[in-house]
């Protein structure tokens, strides 16, 4: 039964929310959890049941013929066929949860229009003409379970149950006088398509999720792919947990290494998320995630920036020189005249973020070593600056991804080394206090806005968010839309 992508995405929706992620780990906490309620479960079923309604509509029911024996005319025989499924309308649908099972998909007061032709023969008296058939009060029960499949490292979805009642067949035959012959055992008939219907209907449900849903899971990356340096792993610690109001699905949630991938020395805090349920779906982000994706970079040498006199505004009376310097310190004047100079600032350890109710902040361990660029181009060290600063950070996302924002507070600086000779740092507080937020932090912001994916299936777009922080995890709610 062939479908297109769009019916295909349709019917993954019906679950794809919950199952997020999916190779089985060790590790004792999840670093993100997503919690899909009740709300995002019924807009995922409108999705779902209208491309099973298609579905329904392609069910292709075999011919079938038989005999009749009436007392005056004897023996006779008749056929149905070119038996097409004119229309289907499921006006009532439901999914639900099934603690610590899965999802329970119910559809009521179902009904189905089926058209065709018939024929009917005894010896030379010969009958044929057009039928009409309704299928009225179907119901449908089908159990959805969800699972990990550690092999292949994707999510797996199964038909666990299905069942289907039909409440009322009739049958209208038209297209010829003799079409009485056909009434006189008119019931045989519709029992005969009632079990033709009851028998395809389930058959329609299991095949959907065999060869449309399960699938379109595989072709979700267990890993996110971020530059040449590192990844997220989205993979499920365990089958999504079904509770009376919820689905929760607890995922690695972790930044690794693309070069050499190893285990961070710190372990991902416990999570409770609120019972918040006015939202479809719900992302805690512990700031475990956070820092994995410090440690990555720190470690990955790429957390530094070459500052140079071009970075500075056009407008600044300051400028990056020897001669802007020497103002400041003399003998960086008088030792390299009239040269260029350059600020090498790198992260000196992996930089910690901490979440809580009052908002997001970290502390970086910062170093900045100054260069004068001789007339070769070659750099001659000057000094090093340890600089500490408290950073605010703003989280945020946009549709799909999850994007940031810092802001610095003053920065105090300390004299590491120098090259040139002792001199106060006091002196340069004014300078570096302008060049980190107009020079550096603009360059790390326009990093942070280009974000990180989040761990969404295809075609579906974030709406109405809403953040808070907590303790140890920042808390989105979310509307969902399929696209």
């Amino acid at each position: 039964m062939a479908g297109g992508p769009d019916c295909t995405a349709r019917w993954a929706t019906l679950v794809v929310l919950a199952a997020l992620g999916t190779a089985v780990t060790e590790a004792a906490n999840p670093g993100v959890v997503v919690r899909i309620t009740q709300k995002g479960l019924d807009y995922a079923c409108q999705q779902g049941v209208a491309a099973l309604q298609k579905e329904l509509e392609k069910i292709e029911i075999p011919p079938f013929s038989g005999s009749f024996k009436i007392k005056v005319l004897g023996k006779g025989e008749y056929s149905f066929y070119s038996i097409v499924v004119r229309g289907v309308q499921l006006p009532s649908s439901q999914i639900r949860l099934l603690p610590g099972e899965g999802l329970a998909l119910s559809i009521t007061n179902a009904n189905v229009k089926i058209s065709g032709k018939w024929k009917a023969r005894k010896n030379f008296i010969k009958a044929r003409g057009n039928f009409d058939l309704s299928v009225e009060g179907i119901s449908i029960s089908a159990g959805l379970k969800l699972s990990c499949d550690p092999t292949s490292g994707h999510s797996t979805a199964t038909c666990s149950s299905c069942s289907s009642n039909i409440d009322r067949v009739h049958v209208h035959i038209s297209g010829s006088h003799l079409g009485w012959l056909i009434q006189l055992f008119q019931k045989k008939i519709e029992s005969s398509l009632r079990k033709a219907m009851d028998n395809k209907i389930c058959q329609v449900v299991t095949n959907s999720v065999s060869s449309k849903l399960v699938p379109f899971l595989q072709t979700m990356p267990v890993t996110a792919k971020i530059d040449n340096v590192a990844g997220i792993d989205y993979s499920l610690l365990a089958p999504p947990t079904a509770t009376a109001e919820t689905l929760d699905g607890q995922l690695k949630g972790e930044f690794f290494s693309l070069a050499h991938r190893s285990p961070p020395p710190f372990t991902p805090p416990a999570l409770v998320l609120p019972a918040d349920h006015d939202h479809m779906v719900y992302l805690g982000i512990s700031d475990y995630f956070f820092n994995t994706a410090g440690l990555v970079y720190q470690q990955a040498g790429v957390l530094n920036l070459t500052l140079r006199d071009d970075m500075i505004p056009k407008e600044s009376k300051f400028r990056l020189t020897t001669k802007s310097f020497g103002t400041l310190i003399p003998q960086v004047a008088k030792m390299f005249p009239n040269m260029s100079m350059q600020f090498l600032i790198r992260v000196s350890s992996p930089p910690r973020l901490t979440v809580s109710p009052t908002g997001l902040a970290v502390t970086p361990a910062l170093e900045a070593q100054a260069f004068a660029v001789l007339p070769n181009s070659s750099l001659a060290p000057l000094f090093v600056l340890g600089m500490s600063t408290n950073v605010s950070v703003e989280v945020g996302a946009r549709s799909d991804r999850l994007v940031g924002q810092l802001s610095l507070d003053k920065l105090f600086l300390e004299l590491k080394h120098s090259d040139i000779g002792p001199f106060s740092v006091e002196l340069l507080q004014t300078i570096m206090n302008y060049v980190m937020p107009t020079a550096v932090l603009p360059k790390v912001n326009e990093r942070l806005q280009k974000g990180f994916p989040l761990p969404l299936p295809r075609h579906i777009q974030l709406l109405n968010l809403v953040l808070q922080s907590y303790k140890n995890f920042l808390l989105f709610g979310a509307d969902v839309h399929y696209s």
